[in-house]
């Protein structure tokens, strides 16, 4: 990603645990900017959903050299016994020395969340059009949003009084260790004041267009059916576990769309139906599970102008298989989005896990692939999309 600073640098990050520095002509820096393996859980390197999940820089970064990470802890002293891991939200400085490098000993550790089970994580931070810093908090792990550490009764994505299955909003300059914006949905009350929007699985991305109303998406991975991506609103409820995608769906029974659901939650808002789903394939259909990406406002593919780009982990778990996607958006308010693929040249190989997304400053996108499923090996790359 890049840092809001005239460097023209793109700042690269692993899940094993390091930032690592590309400068303007693709020189990828030796040391890393930040190594924060000693900090993190031990992950598994076949398969992991923790790790190092999330940077977002300051707005004013060029002026105060802030930013801030999310990354998967061993589990604080004092967690919940036979819970999993911490989540950290974490904000850092750069090194005063060297642009290239943060200082490692500056952090301060702004919000941690349990996490009962190892997956489900969320984990991308971003800054606002409103400079408030964005979260994004998985159910907690597990399946159906019932096991150890989830409400028995109605699953962590519809429990106001947890932070898990939801995207957060906090305003990182205005206390300590953070404030409440005051239009947050539970500012007053009703639940966490930090929660912004609700009912959410995995949202595995998140990212504001750059232009236009500057929506909030989100890849939100399914359960067994259906992946879904969802246009964020404040005080918006996405469904999950009353629904996957746009099915109702019933945790004791996940592979079977039960013939009828609520429409309401719990406080009488409207569950808000995905602006697109497509299915699973282990139900027959494309994907194993949604990898939220980015709107495009480049100029290399104009075809593609304010199309959103997202992508699939992989097309079957047989094997990596990139599979890259747009949304595009209806004529009309109301209307449905189309989606269709996003070819790739036979050059480029169909090869690779897609892990994630990046953008420039020119609205140009970046494919983060790696041929591994797991935290593991050296076979990460980074594409740019191009014609």
């Amino acid at each position: 990603m890049a840092p809001p600073d005239d460097t023209g640098r793109l700042f690269i990050v692993d899940q094993i645990g390091t930032i690592r520095v590309m400068t303007p002509d693709r020189t990828v820096v030796g040391d890393p900017f930040l190594d924060l393996r000693e900090q993190m859980v031990r992950l598994n390197p076949s398969f992991d959903e923790r790790g190092l999940l999330g940077l977002a820089f300051h707005p004013a970064f060029a002026q105060n050299g802030r930013f801030f990470v999310y990354y998967s802890a061993p589990l604080r002293p004092g967690g919940p016994e036979g819970w999993n891991h911490t989540s950290h939200i974490s904000e850092f400085r750069v090194s005063a020395s060297n642009p290239d490098r943060a200082d490692a000993a500056s952090e301060r550790i702004v919000l941690q969340v349990d996490e009962p089970q190892a997956n489900h994580n969320g984990g991308q931070i971003v800054f606002g059009p409103d400079s408030f810093l964005y979260v994004a908090l998985g159910d907690g792990g597990g399946s159906n949003d019932t096991a150890l550490g989830h409400n028995p009764e109605i699953g962590n994505g519809q429990d106001t009084s947890t932070l898990l299955g939801k995207i957060l909003r906090i305003d990182v300059d205005g206390g300590e260790p953070y404030g409440i914006p005051p239009d947050n949905p539970f500012a007053g009350g009703g639940g966490r004041p930090e929660i912004f929007a609700l009912g959410l699985r995995n949202p595995f991305r998140i990212s504001f267009d750059s232009a236009g109303d500057h929506d909030l998406f989100a890849g939100d991975v399914g359960q067994n059916l259906w992946e879904e991506v969802n246009i964020v609103v404040n005080g918006g409820n996405y469904g999950w576990n009353i629904k996957e995608g746009k099915h109702c769906f019933d945790p004791g029974n996940p592979r079977v769309t039960p013939p009828g659901c609520p429409e309401l939650d719990r406080n009488g808002r409207p569950l808000i139906d995905p602006i697109l789903e497509y299915r699973n394939s282990g139900a027959g259909g494309i994907g194993t599970a949604v990898i939220g990406g980015f709107v495009y406002r480049g100029t290399a593919l104009p075809a593609i102008q304010g199309a959103y780009v997202f992508a699939d982990f992989s097309g079957s778990l047989a094997g990596p298989e990139k599979k890259l996607f747009l949304a595009i958006r209806p004529p009309s308010p109301g209307g449905e989005w189309a989606m269709q693929d996003l070819p790739i040249a036979p050059e480029v190989g169909v090869g690779g896990f897609v892990r994630s997304f990046g953008q420039d400053h020119q609205g140009e996108i970046y494919v983060l692939t790696a041929d591994s499923s797991g935290p593991s090996g050296e076979s990460g790359k980074v594409f740019r999309l191009v014609p």
